[in-house]
């Protein structure tokens, strides 16, 4: 196919051995681990777990990046088909699972929508995804999708390319987040505090770059409209050294450290005195990289 389901519209044709485009991935989707999650946010994850599906490859290129392992497709991940989607998701739905999870999936709208449309799950279905959407793509998800999480991960355009290497990232991920809230409406929970419908918002602090934090949540209370979506305010960064060690950090190097305690703190506060009432935060307690899954393509056997 003549690829445009990201903002950056690459036009690549992406078939099963070439003309992967920006986002590395073939057409078809992979899949790197699946399994049932519980380090999500408590109406996410509850008592058992947020059946997770982690994809292969991603549109941006960032350099912090927590799943770098499978970002950049340094393991290939698996190829799935449409029975054995079916048959992963089947086993995660046994073990009880609150909803299924697509994590990084944007490059794979077509096939997971066409997908879902084929086969209605009983369980919310959850988008978790970097915030860098089209609007095409998620409208192709209207009605596939009950709760979306996505990332808002800048204020400033500058640092969306210094980053993440994309443009323009701030504008197109609020008009990706307006569209979201419009799809689901109010987030709605259940008796037992899982989200069943909904926009969770997720920030993470980055070390050295509180400014850009205070904006984020500046941005979010003057752009979004009020009590319509969950705020998760995200401590845990964790340096990768695989990154530092390559090289990929120098540009920027505060990356190559924890979050300093006075740096969430101040980040914390600023929350605090916010209208941003209803959410979540996860202090830098929950770092490291034994948090961070390991990609070995367990869950994905026949």
């Amino acid at each position: 196919m003549i690829c445009t389901q990201c903002p950056l519209q690459c036009k690549a044709l992406r078939s099963e051995t070439e003309g992967r485009g920006r986002c590395g991935s073939p057409y078809s989707p992979r899949l790197a681990r699946a399994g049932a999650h519980f380090g999500e946010e408590p109406p996410i994850s509850g008592s058992r777990g947020s059946g997770t599906l982690f994809f292969t490859g991603c549109p941006l290129s960032c350099v912090y990046c927590q799943n770098h392992e499978i970002s950049g497709l340094k393991i290939p991940g698996k190829r799935v088909d449409e029975d054995a989607l079916s048959r992963i998701i089947d086993r995660l739905l046994e073990q009880g699972v609150h909803n299924i999870s697509f994590v990084s999936a944007s490059h794979f709208t077509e096939p997971i929508a066409d997908y879902l449309t084929k086969h209605p799950l009983p369980v919310p279905v959850v988008w978790n995804s970097s915030g860098y959407e089209s609007l095409e793509s998620l409208k192709r998800l209207e009605g596939l999708v009950q709760v979306y999480l996505p990332d808002l991960k800048y204020a400033e355009d500058a640092l969306g390319r210094r980053l993440s290497c994309v443009p323009d990232y701030p504008e197109l991920a609020l008009k990706a987040i307006r569209e979201m809230i419009r799809q689901t409406g109010p987030w709605e929970m259940d008796s037992e505090g899982i989200l069943q419908k909904g926009v969770l918002i997720r920030h993470l602090v980055l070390p050295g770059f509180i400014e850009n934090s205070l904006r984020v949540m500046d941005t979010l209370e003057d752009e979004l409209p009020k009590g319509q979506f969950l705020f998760s305010l995200l401590g845990q960064y964790t340096p990768m050294h695989a990154l530092a060690e390559a090289g990929i950090l120098d540009a920027a190097p505060s990356l190559k450290r924890p979050l300093l305690p006075e740096e969430f703190e101040r980040v914390w506060d600023y929350l605090s005195f916010s209208s941003l009432e209803d959410g979540f935060v996860q202090d830098p307690s929950a770092a490291g990289e034994e948090a961070i899954p390991a990609f070995d393509g367990s869950g994905l056997e026949p």
